[in-house]
């Protein structure tokens, strides 16, 4: 395959430095089309669906995408804003409050960020950087938990972008942070102030993104950072064994996902007379369809229903001063020893261009 066209190499340019925070991704808009466009790219994705390709192929085309958008869609506008999807609203956001407090640190950094899966790609947000002359750039992920659903996919984009570069920037990728002290210090600071205004619940619920569990044996890491993550805000928290759980949710298909599942075990809580709990997702940095819709709203009912009294849900971290620190932390740890503050003098570059033209260069 052809390297693709690239950006003109000025010689005596300045190495410049970015980071790239990447969330999952979603729809454009809360349609059917939109949605049948964005689940026919993510589902399409070998690390999020491991059944045999053709397989795979046939259920999803010829069942899922004819049935599942439209269904998907009206989830959507029931959290869609008039600015257009949270989890887009709370990246972008993220990202610039990064941006911010690394200026204020004087770090010459430029922070953007991009989507696995739909609009703003990572493959864009590259192109994007390397025309703008950036040399080394950090790959955030948004997920604490390392996955091979997750993570590793956006490293596969970004493996794949590079296959098609001659002049490569250097990468580093951040894994997982789940055990960051800031990242457990701003979840707890989270739930201390709703429970300042709202008192203590019965229960405290830390529901995670389910997976299958197959992956578990098959050595993902998953299942144990989350675990890790609950264990560590509970001690933060100053809670006992017996006044939190752990759940995963956002089951697809079939096949055993990590268990206990969320909505079940909210309906047996009810069910055996638990007042109120309160739901956290600590593994989703930004609210989304999975936090706003399938917990505040699904769950909420599901736990009501079966005679539960109190649901309160409580947001993702999303622009907490707490979280962009620990987002700044994990960041300025991964670039130790990129100088992204004394950056070359003009007169010593403008050396190094006459030095390279001198040999030969013609930029």
């Amino acid at each position: 395959m052809p390297f693709s066209k690239e950006p003109t190499y000025t010689h005596g340019s300045a190495p410049r430095t970015a980071v790239l925070f990447c969330n999952l991704g979603t729809p454009d808009a809360p349609t059917p089309k939109a949605v049948r466009r964005y689940l026919a790219e993510f589902l399409s994705d070998h690390r999020v669906v491991e059944i045999p390709r053709l397989l795979w192929m046939i259920i999803l085309h010829g069942i899922i995408l004819r049935f599942r958008p439209a269904k998907s869609a009206a989830k959507y506008a029931s959290i869609w804003t008039p600015e257009g999807s949270p989890l887009k609203l709370w990246t972008e956001r993220q990202s610039k409050l990064l941006q911010g407090w690394l200026g204020q640190r004087n770090h010459q950094v430029k922070v953007r960020w991009a989507m696995r899966y739909g609009s703003t790609s990572i493959a864009s947000q590259l192109d994007a950087l390397k025309a703008e002359g950036v040399t080394r750039i950090l790959i955030v992920p948004a997920y604490p938990q390392y996955s091979g659903t997750t993570t590793a996919s956006v490293f596969d984009a970004v493996y794949a972008w590079a296959k098609n570069c001659r002049a490569l920037p250097e990468f580093r990728f951040v894994n997982h942070y789940h055990d960051n002290p800031a990242y457990i210090f701003a979840l707890a600071a989270s739930v201390r102030r709703h429970w300042m205004k709202e008192g203590r619940p019965d229960q405290l619920v830390m529901s995670f993104h389910g997976v299958p569990e197959r992956t578990l044996h098959l050595g993902d890491p998953y299942h144990c950072e989350c675990f890790k993550t609950a264990r560590l805000l509970a001690q933060e928290l100053g809670l006992g064994k017996d006044q939190y759980k752990v759940t995963f949710q956002s089951r697809l298909g079939r096949a055993k996902w990590l268990e206990p599942y969320t909505e079940p075990t909210l309906i047996a809580m009810g069910q055996a007379g638990v007042g109120r709990v309160d739901v956290i997702c600590p593994g989703f940095t930004s609210d989304c369809l999975e936090t706003l819709e399938e917990i505040n709203m699904e769950a909420r009912e599901a736990f009501l229903h079966a005679g539960g009294k109190v649901f309160h849900y409580i947001p993702c971290l999303n622009d907490d001063p707490e979280w962009i620190t620990a987002l700044l932390n994990v960041s300025l740890q991964h670039m130790a020893g990129w100088h992204t503050q004394d950056l070359p003098a003009p007169e010593e570059l403008l050396a190094q261009r006459h030095a390279a033209l001198a040999l030969g260069a013609k930029q």
